[in-house]
């Protein structure tokens, strides 16, 4: 289902700050300039799709910036791929400035610096994100980079198939099982695949390439299924899927991380976020570690600290203090205290604003 939050729910003299802070924590951290504090009005939803979660946004006219100094604060390290759906904008990165409409894409990377503004005509901006990590992927970033802040054909061939998929899953993922929310993620995280190759005039893949993606699309969807049992291992996923361990490692070669780091990684991510519930504030923290396959309350303590720069019953400590600050449920604020997916007040799209 969607997660969300609207500044309605807030006196009006907050909503700007309250945009800054949520798109700061779910997408990344960023520098805002409303064209009309005083009368800013935004609402947004979060939907977990497992390898990729997506981000639904309308808002008053702004200009934002990404600076190096916001950068350094945090960086989820994703690409995000922006489709407007009503209103104007304009997106600047790498040399580059595309000028959108109304079913227009663009791509960015959040770790680079950006400057981007919506609302060109005066009128309220919605858009769809879909965050992407770096390591999911399946392309060499100096590809992928050759795209950055360019308008993106979303009328015909791929784009549009693309831009569609993503209005649909908008509108129909929510209704759609949990279980079966992964499936859709590799899916937009493939068709984005292929529709910047096609962009890039790259041609198609070969068949082995093909069948490659495929297969760890599978894997992907896998391993999100199966996070809960302790004896996900490397070794397990290669015997499910019929293939070497050598042949698992290869497929995961030209991913930043291998298969044991991504499991570890989608451990914490699910752990983090149940730490920042409130209404599983009665379950032991050692409960929700072997709940992800954590069965060591030790390591998992070790692992997290190393991860995030704090240890859990601090960071669901700053959880639970934040959400009885706001007034509002913890999966509706921003967590503080994650420096591998935050910075100093950003958890990343990785963990997400309304859990």
């Amino acid at each position: 289902m969607w997660h969300s939050a609207s500044a309605a729910e807030l006196p009006a003299s907050d909503r700007f700050d309250w945009f800054v802070e949520t798109v700061s924590n779910t997408l990344m951290p960023s520098a805002f300039n409303p064209q009309d504090a005083g009368g800013f009005y935004a609402e947004g939803a979060l939907l977990d799709l497992g390898p990729a979660q997506m981000s639904r946004f309308s808002y008053s006219p702004l200009r934002s910036r990404r600076t190096p100094a916001l950068i350094r604060r945090g960086d989820p390290e994703q690409y995000q791929l922006g489709l407007v759906t009503r209103g104007s904008a304009w997106y600047a990165q790498a040399g580059r400035e595309a000028r959108l409409g109304a079913g227009d894409m663009v791509l960015w990377d959040t770790s680079r610096p950006y400057e981007s503004g919506s609302g060109l005509d005066g009128s309220e901006v919605e858009a769809l994100v879909l965050q992407i990590p770096k390591a999911r992927l399946p392309l060499p970033s100096q590809q992928v980079d050759r795209l950055l802040a360019r308008r993106l054909d979303s009328r015909t061939g791929l784009g549009a198939v693309l831009a569609q998929f993503l209005v649909s899953v908008s509108g129909n993922g929510p209704d759609c099982r949990p279980q079966d929310l992964p499936g859709l993620g590799n899916m937009a995280v493939e068709l984005t695949a292929s529709c910047v190759l096609q962009q890039l005039g790259a041609g198609t893949r070969t068949p082995a390439q093909a069948r490659s993606q495929a297969l760890l699309g599978r894997i992907d969807a896998f391993v999100e299924q199966n996070l809960a049992d302790p004896d996900l291992t490397p070794r397990l996923i290669a015997d499910r899927h019929h293939i070497s361990l050598r042949h698992l490692y290869a497929l995961f070669e030209e991913r930043p991380e291998g298969v044991a780091a991504t499991i570890r990684r989608r451990r914490l991510e699910r752990c983090r976020t149940d730490l920042a519930r409130p209404d599983l504030r009665g379950q032991a923290i050692h409960a929700i570690a072997a709940r992800w396959g954590f069965p060591s309350a030790s390591v998992f303590s070790r692992i997290f600290r190393a991860a995030y720069d704090t240890t859990p019953k601090d960071y669901r400590q700053d959880a639970l203090t934040r959400a009885q600050l706001y007034g509002h449920d913890a999966h509706r604020r921003p967590v503080q205290g994650d420096r591998a997916a935050v910075g100093v007040a950003a958890p990343t799209a990785r963990s997400g604003a309304w859990r």
